[in-house]
Protein backbone atom coordinates (compact mmCIF):
# COMPACT_ATOMS: atom_id res chain seq x y z
CA UNK A 1 0.00 0.00 0.00
CA UNK A 2 1.56 3.10 -0.87
CA UNK A 3 2.25 6.28 1.96
CA UNK A 4 -0.80 8.61 2.21
CA UNK A 5 0.99 11.51 4.49
CA UNK A 6 4.41 13.15 4.46
CA UNK A 7 5.63 11.23 7.11
CA UNK A 8 4.85 7.54 5.82
CA UNK A 9 6.55 8.58 2.67
CA UNK A 10 9.75 9.69 4.55
CA UNK A 11 9.94 6.35 6.41
CA UNK A 12 9.27 4.40 3.35
CA UNK A 13 12.78 5.44 1.77
CA UNK A 14 11.25 7.09 -0.98
CA UNK A 15 14.25 9.16 -3.01
CA UNK A 16 12.40 11.80 -5.36
CA UNK A 17 14.31 12.18 -8.93
CA UNK A 18 13.90 14.41 -11.90
CA UNK A 19 11.91 13.34 -14.73
CA UNK A 20 15.05 13.60 -16.95
CA UNK A 21 16.90 10.85 -14.30
CA UNK A 22 13.60 8.77 -14.66
CA UNK A 23 13.34 8.86 -18.22
CA UNK A 24 16.89 7.79 -18.46
CA UNK A 25 16.98 5.04 -15.87
CA UNK A 26 13.57 3.65 -17.41
CA UNK A 27 15.43 3.37 -21.08
CA UNK A 28 18.13 2.26 -19.25
CA UNK A 29 16.02 -0.67 -18.09
CA UNK A 30 14.48 -1.40 -21.23
CA UNK A 31 17.52 -1.24 -23.39
CA UNK A 32 18.72 -4.01 -21.36
CA UNK A 33 15.84 -6.22 -21.32
CA UNK A 34 15.77 -5.55 -25.18
CA UNK A 35 12.27 -4.36 -25.02
CA UNK A 36 11.24 -1.48 -27.33
CA UNK A 37 10.88 1.90 -26.14
CA UNK A 38 8.51 3.24 -28.79
CA UNK A 39 6.72 0.36 -30.03
CA UNK A 40 4.45 0.70 -33.15
CA UNK A 41 6.63 3.23 -34.75
CA UNK A 42 7.75 1.82 -37.81
CA UNK A 43 10.80 3.02 -39.98
CA UNK A 44 12.47 4.36 -37.55
CA UNK A 45 14.91 1.82 -36.36
CA UNK A 46 18.04 2.52 -37.35
CA UNK A 47 17.52 6.20 -37.48
CA UNK A 48 15.46 8.47 -35.36
CA UNK A 49 14.61 5.96 -32.99
CA UNK A 50 18.06 5.63 -31.83
CA UNK A 51 18.92 9.54 -32.25
CA UNK A 52 16.07 9.83 -29.28
CA UNK A 53 17.23 7.47 -27.29
CA UNK A 54 20.63 8.97 -27.44
CA UNK A 55 18.69 12.52 -26.23
CA UNK A 56 16.86 11.24 -23.29
CA UNK A 57 20.08 9.45 -22.29
CA UNK A 58 21.52 12.95 -22.24
CA UNK A 59 18.83 14.07 -20.27
CA UNK A 60 18.53 17.07 -23.09
CA UNK A 61 15.27 18.80 -24.33
CA UNK A 62 14.20 17.81 -27.88
CA UNK A 63 13.08 19.26 -31.07
CA UNK A 64 11.26 17.26 -33.60
CA UNK A 65 12.14 18.81 -37.11
CA UNK A 66 10.25 17.10 -40.50
CA UNK A 67 7.46 17.18 -42.54
CA UNK A 68 4.01 16.44 -41.69
CA UNK A 69 2.80 13.00 -40.76
CA UNK A 70 6.50 11.89 -39.73
CA UNK A 71 4.98 10.73 -36.39
CA UNK A 72 6.81 13.38 -34.37
CA UNK A 73 3.43 13.82 -32.02
CA UNK A 74 3.50 10.50 -31.26
CA UNK A 75 6.95 9.58 -30.42
CA UNK A 76 6.30 12.57 -27.74
CA UNK A 77 3.18 11.14 -26.32
CA UNK A 78 4.82 7.40 -26.23
CA UNK A 79 7.99 9.01 -23.82
CA UNK A 80 4.95 8.88 -21.07
CA UNK A 81 5.76 5.21 -20.70
CA UNK A 82 9.29 5.87 -19.90
CA UNK A 83 8.12 7.64 -17.01
CA UNK A 84 7.37 5.81 -13.27
CA UNK A 85 4.11 4.60 -12.98
CA UNK A 86 2.94 6.73 -10.32
CA UNK A 87 4.80 9.29 -7.90
CA UNK A 88 4.03 11.16 -5.15
CA UNK A 89 2.54 14.92 -4.65
CA UNK A 90 1.35 17.16 -2.80
CA UNK A 91 -2.52 16.94 -2.26
CA UNK A 92 -4.53 19.57 -3.92
CA UNK A 93 -1.25 21.12 -5.67
CA UNK A 94 -1.86 22.71 -8.84
CA UNK A 95 2.01 22.46 -9.86
CA UNK A 96 2.17 18.70 -8.68
CA UNK A 97 4.79 19.87 -6.35
CA UNK A 98 7.12 17.12 -4.88
CA UNK A 99 6.60 16.61 -1.02
CA UNK A 100 10.10 16.59 -0.06
CA UNK A 101 10.58 19.63 -2.20
CA UNK A 102 7.68 21.94 -2.03
CA UNK A 103 7.79 25.03 -4.56
CA UNK A 104 4.52 26.49 -4.70
CA UNK A 105 2.75 28.61 -1.48
CA UNK A 106 -0.16 25.71 -1.12
CA UNK A 107 2.63 23.09 -1.01
CA UNK A 108 4.95 25.42 1.28
CA UNK A 109 1.64 26.14 3.53
CA UNK A 110 -0.23 22.80 3.76
CA UNK A 111 3.39 21.66 4.88
CA UNK A 112 3.83 24.13 7.18
CA UNK A 113 1.24 23.75 8.88
CA UNK A 114 0.04 19.75 9.32
CA UNK A 115 4.23 18.50 8.95
CA UNK A 116 4.01 14.79 8.64
CA UNK A 117 0.59 14.40 8.33
CA UNK A 118 0.73 16.35 5.01
CA UNK A 119 -1.64 14.80 2.68
CA UNK A 120 -0.07 13.28 -0.45
CA UNK A 121 -1.92 12.34 -3.41
CA UNK A 122 -0.43 9.97 -6.32
CA UNK A 123 -0.42 10.30 -9.70
CA UNK A 124 -0.09 8.25 -12.72
CA UNK A 125 2.39 8.81 -15.59
CA UNK A 126 -0.94 9.27 -17.68
CA UNK A 127 -1.28 12.57 -15.69
CA UNK A 128 2.06 14.02 -16.28
CA UNK A 129 2.06 14.80 -19.81
CA UNK A 130 1.04 18.18 -21.66
CA UNK A 131 0.63 19.20 -25.54
CA UNK A 132 0.16 22.32 -26.87
CA UNK A 133 -0.59 23.55 -30.59
CA UNK A 134 1.17 26.58 -31.07
CA UNK A 135 -1.17 29.12 -32.97
CA UNK A 136 -0.64 32.69 -33.38
CA UNK A 137 -3.33 33.41 -30.24
CA UNK A 138 -1.21 31.75 -28.04
CA UNK A 139 -0.20 34.26 -24.95
CA UNK A 140 2.06 34.42 -22.23
CA UNK A 141 -0.47 33.28 -19.65
CA UNK A 142 -1.54 30.41 -21.53
CA UNK A 143 1.74 29.17 -21.21
CA UNK A 144 2.84 30.38 -18.17
CA UNK A 145 0.53 32.33 -15.86
CA UNK A 146 -1.53 35.60 -14.48
CA UNK A 147 -2.92 36.72 -12.31
CA UNK A 148 -6.91 35.61 -11.56
CA UNK A 149 -8.65 38.48 -10.11
CA UNK A 150 -11.82 36.18 -9.51
CA UNK A 151 -9.33 34.10 -7.02
CA UNK A 152 -8.04 37.27 -5.55
CA UNK A 153 -11.34 38.71 -4.85
CA UNK A 154 -12.85 35.29 -3.23
CA UNK A 155 -10.46 34.72 -1.34
CA UNK A 156 -9.91 38.25 -0.48
CA UNK A 157 -6.27 38.74 -1.04
CA UNK A 158 -4.11 41.26 -2.60
CA UNK A 159 -2.71 41.28 -5.98
CA UNK A 160 0.15 41.20 -4.03
CA UNK A 161 0.06 38.00 -3.04
CA UNK A 162 1.16 34.92 -4.68
CA UNK A 163 -1.75 33.11 -4.29
CA UNK A 164 -3.49 35.17 -6.66
CA UNK A 165 -1.33 33.73 -9.46
CA UNK A 166 -3.18 31.41 -11.69
CA UNK A 167 -0.68 29.00 -13.41
CA UNK A 168 -0.88 27.99 -16.67
CA UNK A 169 0.08 25.30 -18.98
CA UNK A 170 3.27 24.81 -18.38
CA UNK A 171 3.81 25.30 -14.50
CA UNK A 172 1.05 22.46 -14.23
CA UNK A 173 2.95 20.15 -16.12
CA UNK A 174 5.90 20.31 -13.55
CA UNK A 175 7.83 16.78 -12.83
CA UNK A 176 6.08 15.55 -16.21
CA UNK A 177 6.22 15.88 -20.08
CA UNK A 178 5.23 19.30 -21.86
CA UNK A 179 5.06 19.47 -26.02
CA UNK A 180 4.88 22.49 -28.19
CA UNK A 181 3.77 20.89 -31.22
CA UNK A 182 4.46 23.35 -34.37
CA UNK A 183 6.93 26.00 -32.44
CA UNK A 184 7.71 28.34 -35.58
CA UNK A 185 4.10 29.20 -35.52
CA UNK A 186 4.61 30.62 -32.13
CA UNK A 187 5.26 34.58 -31.82
CA UNK A 188 8.61 35.51 -31.24
CA UNK A 189 7.45 37.39 -28.13
CA UNK A 190 5.74 34.45 -26.74
CA UNK A 191 9.14 32.60 -27.66
CA UNK A 192 11.12 34.16 -25.58
CA UNK A 193 9.37 33.89 -22.06
CA UNK A 194 10.41 29.86 -22.48
CA UNK A 195 14.06 30.86 -22.12
CA UNK A 196 14.58 31.19 -18.61
CA UNK A 197 12.35 28.34 -18.22
CA UNK A 198 14.55 26.35 -20.16
CA UNK A 199 17.82 27.47 -19.02
CA UNK A 200 17.00 28.66 -15.57
CA UNK A 201 13.97 27.64 -14.67
CA UNK A 202 12.58 31.62 -13.84
CA UNK A 203 9.16 32.38 -14.53
CA UNK A 204 7.52 35.83 -13.90
CA UNK A 205 3.94 36.59 -14.06
CA UNK A 206 3.04 40.31 -13.80
CA UNK A 207 5.64 41.51 -11.86
CA UNK A 208 6.05 37.90 -9.75
CA UNK A 209 9.38 36.94 -9.94
CA UNK A 210 9.34 33.29 -8.79
CA UNK A 211 12.12 30.77 -8.39
CA UNK A 212 10.88 27.52 -9.66
CA UNK A 213 12.73 25.13 -10.63
CA UNK A 214 10.14 23.52 -12.70
CA UNK A 215 11.11 19.84 -13.46
CA UNK A 216 9.78 18.96 -17.49
CA UNK A 217 10.84 17.80 -20.23
CA UNK A 218 10.57 19.72 -23.36
CA UNK A 219 9.56 18.50 -26.31
CA UNK A 220 9.04 20.83 -29.24
CA UNK A 221 7.73 19.72 -33.20
CA UNK A 222 8.25 22.16 -36.28
CA UNK A 223 7.58 21.74 -40.04
CA UNK A 224 10.79 22.82 -42.14
CA UNK A 225 8.30 25.10 -44.21
CA UNK A 226 7.38 26.55 -41.08
CA UNK A 227 10.54 28.90 -41.10
CA UNK A 228 9.75 29.79 -44.64
CA UNK A 229 6.04 30.58 -44.63
CA UNK A 230 4.96 31.25 -41.67
CA UNK A 231 7.28 32.06 -38.79
CA UNK A 232 11.05 30.89 -37.33
CA UNK A 233 12.07 29.11 -33.84
CA UNK A 234 14.29 32.44 -32.43
CA UNK A 235 17.89 31.65 -32.45
CA UNK A 236 18.34 31.76 -28.74
CA UNK A 237 15.35 29.27 -27.74
CA UNK A 238 17.04 27.05 -30.44
CA UNK A 239 20.26 27.09 -28.91
CA UNK A 240 18.45 25.69 -25.39
CA UNK A 241 17.29 22.99 -26.80
CA UNK A 242 19.63 20.49 -26.65
CA UNK A 243 19.00 17.91 -29.31
CA UNK A 244 17.56 18.62 -32.72
CA UNK A 245 15.86 15.18 -34.19
CA UNK A 246 15.61 14.92 -38.26
CA UNK A 247 12.35 12.56 -38.89
CA UNK A 248 11.39 11.35 -42.41
CA UNK A 249 9.36 9.49 -44.33
CA UNK A 250 9.34 5.31 -44.88
CA UNK A 251 12.00 5.17 -46.75
CA UNK A 252 10.78 1.09 -48.35
CA UNK A 253 6.94 0.23 -49.75
CA UNK A 254 7.07 -2.82 -47.22
CA UNK A 255 7.76 -0.19 -43.83
CA UNK A 256 4.62 1.88 -45.94
CA UNK A 257 2.72 -1.21 -46.00
CA UNK A 258 3.24 -1.80 -42.51
CA UNK A 259 2.52 1.28 -41.55
CA UNK A 260 -0.91 1.63 -42.98
CA UNK A 261 -2.00 -1.76 -41.97
CA UNK A 262 -1.06 -0.82 -38.23
CA UNK A 263 -3.03 2.28 -38.88
CA UNK A 264 -6.39 2.00 -41.09
CA UNK A 265 -9.36 1.64 -39.67
CA UNK A 266 -11.09 -1.15 -41.25
CA UNK A 267 -14.59 -2.14 -39.62
CA UNK A 268 -15.21 -6.31 -38.78
CA UNK A 269 -17.94 -6.01 -41.40
CA UNK A 270 -15.42 -5.02 -44.25
CA UNK A 271 -12.68 -7.29 -43.09
CA UNK A 272 -15.08 -10.26 -43.28
CA UNK A 273 -16.99 -9.13 -47.04
CA UNK A 274 -13.77 -7.27 -48.79
CA UNK A 275 -10.37 -9.04 -49.79
CA UNK A 276 -7.84 -7.06 -51.06
CA UNK A 277 -4.83 -8.08 -52.72
CA UNK A 278 -0.78 -7.43 -52.25
CA UNK A 279 -1.34 -5.93 -55.28
CA UNK A 280 -3.94 -3.29 -54.71
CA UNK A 281 -2.14 -2.41 -51.03
CA UNK A 282 0.94 -1.80 -53.21
CA UNK A 283 -0.22 0.66 -55.85
CA UNK A 284 -1.72 2.62 -52.93
CA UNK A 285 1.10 2.81 -51.51
CA UNK A 286 3.24 3.44 -54.52
CA UNK A 287 0.86 6.80 -54.85
CA UNK A 288 2.44 8.20 -52.40
CA UNK A 289 5.86 7.60 -54.04
CA UNK A 290 5.14 9.16 -56.61
CA UNK A 291 3.51 12.22 -54.80
CA UNK A 292 6.80 12.87 -53.14
CA UNK A 293 8.82 12.46 -56.59
CA UNK A 294 6.12 15.13 -58.32
CA UNK A 295 7.11 18.17 -60.08
CA UNK A 296 3.54 19.56 -59.41
CA UNK A 297 3.14 18.54 -55.47
CA UNK A 298 4.94 21.06 -52.95
CA UNK A 299 8.02 18.95 -51.70
CA UNK A 300 8.38 21.06 -49.12
CA UNK A 301 4.81 20.80 -48.06
CA UNK A 302 5.15 16.69 -47.87
CA UNK A 303 2.88 13.46 -48.29
CA UNK A 304 1.82 12.63 -45.00
CA UNK A 305 1.61 8.34 -44.47
CA UNK A 306 -2.20 9.82 -43.80
CA UNK A 307 -3.07 10.03 -47.71
CA UNK A 308 -2.38 6.34 -48.31
CA UNK A 309 -4.13 5.32 -44.80
CA UNK A 310 -7.53 7.51 -46.15
CA UNK A 311 -6.70 5.74 -50.07
CA UNK A 312 -6.71 2.36 -48.37
CA UNK A 313 -9.79 2.78 -46.21
CA UNK A 314 -11.86 4.55 -49.50
CA UNK A 315 -10.84 1.47 -51.53
CA UNK A 316 -12.05 -1.32 -49.34
CA UNK A 317 -15.16 1.05 -48.67
CA UNK A 318 -15.79 1.20 -52.75
CA UNK A 319 -15.70 -2.32 -52.83
CA UNK A 320 -18.05 -2.83 -50.19
CA UNK A 321 -20.55 -0.43 -51.32
CA UNK A 322 -20.13 -2.17 -54.82
CA UNK A 323 -21.03 -5.64 -53.51
CA UNK A 324 -24.02 -4.27 -51.07
CA UNK A 325 -25.65 -2.60 -54.06
CA UNK A 326 -25.14 -6.32 -56.15
CA UNK A 327 -26.07 -8.07 -52.80
CA UNK A 328 -22.75 -10.00 -53.00
CA UNK A 329 -21.29 -11.41 -49.80
CA UNK A 330 -17.86 -11.23 -50.53
CA UNK A 331 -15.66 -9.49 -52.99
CA UNK A 332 -12.65 -7.87 -53.54
CA UNK A 333 -10.95 -4.96 -54.83
CA UNK A 334 -10.61 -4.21 -58.03
CA UNK A 335 -8.31 -1.65 -60.27
CA UNK A 336 -11.73 0.09 -61.13
CA UNK A 337 -12.25 0.73 -57.28
CA UNK A 338 -9.47 2.93 -57.67
CA UNK A 339 -11.18 5.73 -58.42
CA UNK A 340 -12.85 6.20 -55.38
CA UNK A 341 -9.47 6.78 -53.80
CA UNK A 342 -9.03 10.06 -55.80
CA UNK A 343 -10.74 12.09 -52.82
CA UNK A 344 -8.13 10.79 -50.53
CA UNK A 345 -5.28 11.95 -52.13
CA UNK A 346 -7.00 15.84 -53.85
CA UNK A 347 -7.10 17.00 -50.14
CA UNK A 348 -3.50 15.53 -48.80
CA UNK A 349 -1.77 17.28 -51.36
CA UNK A 350 -0.19 20.95 -51.62
CA UNK A 351 0.12 21.89 -54.98
CA UNK A 352 2.34 24.38 -57.32
CA UNK A 353 1.65 26.64 -59.50
CA UNK A 354 1.54 24.35 -62.12
CA UNK A 355 0.16 21.80 -59.98
CA UNK A 356 -2.85 24.33 -59.66
CA UNK A 357 -2.75 24.87 -63.22
CA UNK A 358 -3.51 21.09 -63.73
CA UNK A 359 -6.18 20.64 -60.93
CA UNK A 360 -5.98 18.28 -57.79
CA UNK A 361 -8.25 16.02 -59.47
CA UNK A 362 -6.37 15.41 -62.70
CA UNK A 363 -3.01 15.41 -60.33
CA UNK A 364 -4.10 13.02 -58.04
CA UNK A 365 -5.53 10.83 -61.38
CA UNK A 366 -2.27 10.94 -63.15
CA UNK A 367 -0.37 9.94 -60.04
CA UNK A 368 -2.78 6.73 -60.27
CA UNK A 369 -1.72 6.53 -63.31
CA UNK A 370 2.12 6.82 -62.52
CA UNK A 371 1.87 4.31 -59.68
CA UNK A 372 0.34 2.00 -61.86
CA UNK A 373 2.95 2.30 -64.43
CA UNK A 374 5.66 1.42 -61.68
CA UNK A 375 3.77 -1.59 -60.36
CA UNK A 376 3.05 -2.82 -63.81
CA UNK A 377 6.83 -2.86 -64.87
CA UNK A 378 7.70 -4.85 -61.61
CA UNK A 379 4.99 -7.41 -62.08
CA UNK A 380 5.49 -7.92 -66.05
CA UNK A 381 7.89 -7.33 -69.09
CA UNK A 382 8.05 -3.60 -70.23
CA UNK A 383 5.80 -2.85 -73.00
CA UNK A 384 8.51 -0.11 -74.55
CA UNK A 385 11.12 -3.48 -75.14
CA UNK A 386 10.10 -3.82 -78.59
CA UNK A 387 9.90 -0.18 -79.29
CA UNK A 388 13.79 0.58 -77.95
CA UNK A 389 14.95 -2.36 -80.14
CA UNK A 390 13.79 -0.66 -83.44
CA UNK A 391 15.37 2.65 -82.79
CA UNK A 392 18.62 0.44 -83.02
CA UNK A 393 17.33 -0.61 -86.24
CA UNK A 394 16.55 -4.51 -85.59
CA UNK A 395 13.25 -5.10 -86.29
CA UNK A 396 11.13 -6.89 -83.58
CA UNK A 397 9.40 -9.61 -84.28
CA UNK A 398 5.63 -9.97 -83.27
CA UNK A 399 6.82 -12.91 -81.06
CA UNK A 400 8.69 -10.69 -78.98
CA UNK A 401 6.16 -8.46 -77.57
CA UNK A 402 3.86 -10.25 -74.92
CA UNK A 403 0.84 -8.09 -75.64
CA UNK A 404 0.68 -8.31 -79.38
CA UNK A 405 -2.57 -10.69 -78.71
CA UNK A 406 -4.32 -8.33 -76.33
CA UNK A 407 -3.35 -4.53 -78.36
CA UNK A 408 -4.63 -6.57 -81.77
CA UNK A 409 -8.00 -7.04 -80.38
CA UNK A 410 -8.28 -3.81 -79.35
CA UNK A 411 -7.07 -2.85 -82.75
CA UNK A 412 -9.75 -5.07 -84.63
CA UNK A 413 -11.84 -2.56 -82.89
CA UNK A 414 -12.95 -4.51 -79.69
CA UNK A 415 -14.06 -1.90 -77.02
CA UNK A 416 -14.26 -3.05 -73.12
CA UNK A 417 -16.44 -1.61 -70.64
CA UNK A 418 -15.98 -2.22 -66.93
CA UNK A 419 -18.40 -0.21 -64.95
CA UNK A 420 -18.14 0.65 -61.50
CA UNK A 421 -20.80 -1.07 -59.99
CA UNK A 422 -20.52 -4.50 -62.16
CA UNK A 423 -20.42 -7.55 -59.91
CA UNK A 424 -17.61 -9.92 -60.08
CA UNK A 425 -19.12 -12.14 -62.36
CA UNK A 426 -19.87 -9.98 -64.97
CA UNK A 427 -16.58 -8.29 -64.75
CA UNK A 428 -14.64 -11.66 -64.86
CA UNK A 429 -16.50 -12.95 -67.47
CA UNK A 430 -15.58 -9.32 -69.69
CA UNK A 431 -12.04 -9.57 -69.23
CA UNK A 432 -11.80 -13.07 -70.61
CA UNK A 433 -13.09 -11.75 -74.03
CA UNK A 434 -9.78 -10.06 -74.97
CA UNK A 435 -7.45 -12.33 -76.84
CA UNK A 436 -4.32 -13.36 -75.12
CA UNK A 437 -5.18 -11.53 -71.56
CA UNK A 438 -5.86 -14.21 -69.50
CA UNK A 439 -3.19 -16.22 -70.84
CA UNK A 440 -0.62 -13.57 -70.10
CA UNK A 441 -1.69 -13.26 -66.63
CA UNK A 442 -1.49 -17.01 -65.87
CA UNK A 443 1.92 -17.48 -67.27
CA UNK A 444 3.10 -14.18 -64.89
CA UNK A 445 1.54 -15.70 -62.18
CA UNK A 446 0.72 -19.41 -62.47
CA UNK A 447 -0.19 -20.20 -59.13
CA UNK A 448 -2.10 -17.45 -58.11
CA UNK A 449 -6.23 -18.03 -57.17
CA UNK A 450 -8.85 -17.40 -59.92
CA UNK A 451 -9.90 -14.12 -58.05
CA UNK A 452 -6.44 -12.50 -58.07
CA UNK A 453 -6.13 -13.88 -61.33
CA UNK A 454 -8.76 -11.65 -62.93
CA UNK A 455 -7.53 -8.68 -61.10
CA UNK A 456 -3.89 -9.25 -62.67
CA UNK A 457 -6.24 -9.55 -66.15
CA UNK A 458 -7.51 -5.99 -65.40
CA UNK A 459 -4.42 -4.78 -64.03
CA UNK A 460 -2.69 -5.70 -67.76
CA UNK A 461 -5.37 -3.51 -68.80
CA UNK A 462 -4.34 -0.26 -66.96
CA UNK A 463 -0.47 -1.03 -67.43
CA UNK A 464 -0.94 -0.89 -71.03
CA UNK A 465 -2.57 2.07 -70.83
CA UNK A 466 -0.53 3.31 -68.74
CA UNK A 467 2.24 3.07 -71.53
CA UNK A 468 -0.26 4.31 -74.28
CA UNK A 469 -0.65 1.08 -75.94
CA UNK A 470 -4.33 1.02 -75.61
CA UNK A 471 -7.14 4.10 -74.74
CA UNK A 472 -7.99 4.16 -71.30
CA UNK A 473 -11.37 6.49 -70.75
CA UNK A 474 -13.14 7.42 -67.18
CA UNK A 475 -16.79 8.05 -67.22
CA UNK A 476 -18.71 8.70 -64.78
CA UNK A 477 -20.13 4.77 -64.58
CA UNK A 478 -17.00 3.19 -65.38
CA UNK A 479 -13.97 3.02 -67.26
CA UNK A 480 -13.54 2.16 -71.33
CA UNK A 481 -10.63 0.55 -72.62
CA UNK A 482 -9.88 0.29 -76.73
CA UNK A 483 -7.63 0.61 -79.35
CA UNK A 484 -5.77 4.31 -79.11
CA UNK A 485 -6.02 5.36 -82.99
CA UNK A 486 -10.09 4.68 -82.88
CA UNK A 487 -10.36 6.62 -79.45
CA UNK A 488 -8.11 9.54 -80.95
CA UNK A 489 -10.48 9.74 -83.78
CA UNK A 490 -13.58 9.83 -81.64
CA UNK A 491 -12.12 12.37 -79.46
CA UNK A 492 -11.78 14.51 -82.64
CA UNK A 493 -15.05 13.80 -83.91
CA UNK A 494 -17.61 14.00 -80.88
CA UNK A 495 -16.08 16.30 -78.49
CA UNK A 496 -17.11 14.75 -75.84
CA UNK A 497 -16.09 15.24 -71.66
CA UNK A 498 -13.94 12.00 -70.72
CA UNK A 499 -10.55 11.54 -69.31
CA UNK A 500 -7.93 10.53 -71.11
CA UNK A 501 -4.95 8.80 -69.76
CA UNK A 502 -1.74 9.50 -71.59
CA UNK A 503 1.73 8.87 -70.57
CA UNK A 504 2.86 12.50 -69.03
CA UNK A 505 5.37 13.31 -67.33
CA UNK A 506 5.01 15.60 -64.12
Amino acid sequence: MRPSTLGELKRSGYIPRSVKEEIRQNLISKLKKGEEAFPGILGYEDSVIPDTERALLSRHNILFLGLRGQAKTRMARQMTELLDEYIPVVDGSEINDDPMHPTSSHAKSLIAEKGEDTPIHWLHRSERYGEKLATPDVSVADLIGDIDPVKAANLRLSFADERVIHYGIIPRSNRGIFVINELPDLQARIQVALFNILQEGDIQIRGFKLRMPLDILFVFTANPEDYTNRGSIVTPLKDRIESQILTHYPKSVETALAITKQEASIHPEQQKKVEVSDLVKRLIEQVSFEARNSEFVDQKSGVSARLTIAAFENAVSAAERRAIINKEKKTQVWMSDLSGIIPSVTGKIELVYEGEQEGPYQVSFNLLERAIRTLFAQNFPSPDGPKKRKVKGQQAKPADNPFRSIISWFDLGNSLDMLFNTKDSEKTLALYKVDGLHALAKKQFPSAPEAELALMMEFILHGLASHSLISKKVLDAGIEFKDLMGSMLDMKGDGGDYQEDEDQDF
